[in-house]
Formats: C-alpha cells, structure tokens, sequence
C-alpha cells in the first residue's frame, strides 16, 4: 500500500477507535460482545483482510505497516482486534505462507469479506511447547484423514467458520517432527466446540475448547498437501503474531498513561493536585521512558523481519519486552488511581485486567527468554 494510502487508513482507524469503540467499552465489557455497528465499519475499512495480499481481496499491508496498526488497536478493549486478529494473523499466515494456491483462492477472499478462522494450535497439555500435541491426524481408506484430539483457549472458535488445525500424523526424532495442518469447516460431523471460556478481562473475545471426535477430512484439507511440515509453518506464524501483541502491547500502554495523566491532573488529595507530587511524576515517567522505548523496539524489530535480516530472536525481544512493560504501566495506573483504580468504573481497573494476559499467549514470557537465549548461544557457536 503506498504511503499516502497507508497514512488515511491509519487515520480511519485511530477515529473509528477514539469517537466509536472507546465510548463503548463498558457496552462491551457488559455484553461480553462487540457491537454489529462496529464490526460492520470494520469490515466496511478491510480490517478482516488488512495483512492479507491484494490478489486475494485483502490490503496487502507489510510487516511495520501491519504492526503500527496494531499499536492503534492495543489502544483500546483487545475485543476490537480479536474479530479479525486470527484472519490477519495466525490463521490467515499459515495460508498466505504454506497452503496451496486453491487453498488461497478458496479462503483467503472468504476471510477478508468477514469469514472468521480460528487457529487451533495449543491443548491442555501443550501449551508453551506446542510439539507435545496428542491431537493425531490417521490416513484414511480414501486418502484422506481422521482428526481426534482436543484443542483449548482457541481464540473466535465459538463463531468460526474455518478452523486451522495443527495434528500429528508421524514420528520423528524431535516431538515437533510429524505435525501436519489441516484446514477444517466449521459443521464438519465429530467437530464440536466447547461453552465459551469465562476469562479474568478481554470481554468480548470469544474462546474456547474444540474437540475433534474422528472428524474426517479430505486430502485437499491437508495445508500446502505436505505433511510433517506444521510445526516449521505454526513457529512462522507465531513469529509474526509476537510481533503483533508487543504492538498491541505499546498502544495499551499509551492508553494507560493518557488515562493516569489525566487522572494526576484533575483530581486532588490533601487540597493538592496529585500530579504535584513526586512520587506520582515518578510513576508517570517511568511509563512514559518504557512506552517510547517499546515503541521503538517493536518497529525496529517489525523492519528487521520486513528484511528477513531477523525473524526470531526480534519478535521475542519485541514481546518479552513490551508486554511486561504494559503490565508494569496498569500497576503504575492503578496505584496513580488509588481506590479508584479498583473500581470497576474506572477504564484503567478493566484495562489492568485485559493486560495481565499479554505476557502468556504467543508464547510466554519465560518462552520468549528460552527463545533468545538459545538463539544468541548458537549464533555465537556454542
């Protein structure tokens, strides 16, 4: 997308956010689900297809185009995003990178008009390291396969349309050897999904469990017709993905700093404004220090992996970085807020909550370490 392009859709969206989504949050958090006025404008920008190429009715945007968006997003509630989040993102990846032109041409359109993919990667007991599955994918008589397995925390399952699923259909040396992608219809018999899960913030982002009790598919389901090759093709996607909740990440930040500034300036203890106190400037600057470095963190990484100069260690810096800054900004909120902060009235009590999961999905914090530090080591050949 050229420039000018870009910079009137930014501006689109930042509006759209700020006179639309902001005065409806607590509507949100109430309902548990985001407006059909909203989704529809939404849908109306291309926000179901922005990351996706042009060819296949999508806007084509790249890597720091894509995160410089989320920052608008992270900016308010993260039900927002999550409508299109597996779209542009995690789902959409896996067949903008691994699946077959049909594929592509049958599902990609699909999405960027509003379909909803879900990605179906983690399970009860394979979370952090998703090369522990059990979900088994077996050969068919007709060459296609049988999915058995569970999945869980599945972000938009209980509205999707198409599910990206990641099985085992072989062994290997290493546990990630032998997983394999699939691509399976919301309905399709044995394919059940769970009752939604009742989470601690994020109202109004859908997930739940599925479960795939002997759902039969078709060979063409099997994602670029090539097994054994999931595990490389979900690592790929979620690369990107950190990248995109390190973003999210700064624009939750800046929101938390507006809101504690404006809180320091207009309210009053002891006669004083409290924003004349040090202690409070204190915890003002430290957000501020920690948001414009995130910021420069997660664009300086988004340019790296535009370049394909780095594609890992990045992304994990990106989002081991930013997400714990934006958890450490809501603490600073709340305590700025005093008993207000608590309250469930007060933006920055629901943003305190909606935050506390960053640092946990697309890989875990203590993840993102691993990642790093075993990425330096061999770099430096030990």
């Amino acid at each position: 997308m050229d420039t000018a392009r870009f910079e009137t859709l930014i501006d689109s969206v930042r509006r759209l956010i700020r006179q639309d989504v902001v005065p409806r949050e607590a509507e949100i958090e109430e309902k548990d689900e985001v407006p059909t006025d909203i989704r529809d404008k939404a849908l109306g920008m291309g926000l179901f297809g922005y990351a996706l190429p042009e060819e296949y009715g999508g806007l084509g945007l790249n890597t720091v185009e894509d995160v410089r968006l989320a920052i608008e997003f992270g900016y308010t509630t993260m039900a927002f995003r999550s409508m299109f989040a597996t779209n542009v993102g995690l789902a959409g990846k896996v067949l903008v990178n691994a699946g077959t032109e049909d594929q592509k041409r049958t599902w990609l359109p699909r999405l960027a008009k509003g379909a909803i993919a879900s990605f179906a990667l983690s399970e009860p007991e394979a979370g952090s390291d998703p090369s522990g599955m059990k979900t088994r994918a077996v050969r068919s008589d007709d060459g296609g396969f049988v999915i058995s397995g569970a999945k869980r925390f599945i972000t938009n399952a209980p509205v999707a349309d198409v599910f990206v699923v990641f099985a085992r259909t072989g062994t290997g040396a290493r546990p990630a050897d032998g997983i394999s992608c699939f691509l399976v219809e919301a309905g399709t018999a044995g394919l059940s999904v769970g009752p939604r899960d009742g989470k601690t913030g994020q109202a109004g982002s859908l997930s739940s469990a599925v479960y795939f009790d002997e759902v039969k598919v078709p060979r063409s389901a099997l994602v670029g017709d090539a097994e054994g090759v999931g595990f490389t093709t979900a690592m790929r996607s979620l690369a990107m993905g950190r990248l995109n909740v390190a973003a999210l990440s700064v624009g939750m930040t800046q929101r938390l700093l507006e809101e504690s500034v404006a809180h320091a300036k207009n309210n009053r203890q002891g006669g004083h404004v409290i924003g004349e106190f040090q202690l409070v400037q204190a915890m003002l600057a430290e957000t501020k220090t920690e948001l414009d470095a995130g910021r420069e963190l997660v664009l300086a990484a988004a340019r790296r992996y535009q370049s394909a100069t780095d594609i890992k260690i990045g992304p994990s810096t990106a989002k081991l970085f930013c997400t714990e800054a934006a958890v450490r900004a809501a603490d600073r909120a709340v305590q700025i807020h005093g008993g207000l902060g608590y309250m469930r009235a007060t933006p920055v009590e629901r943003l305190s909550r909606d935050v506390r999961v960053l640092p946990i999905y697309e890989g875990t914090s203590e993840i993102q370490k691993l990642i790093i530090g075993r990425a330096l080591l061999r770099a430096d050949g030990q």
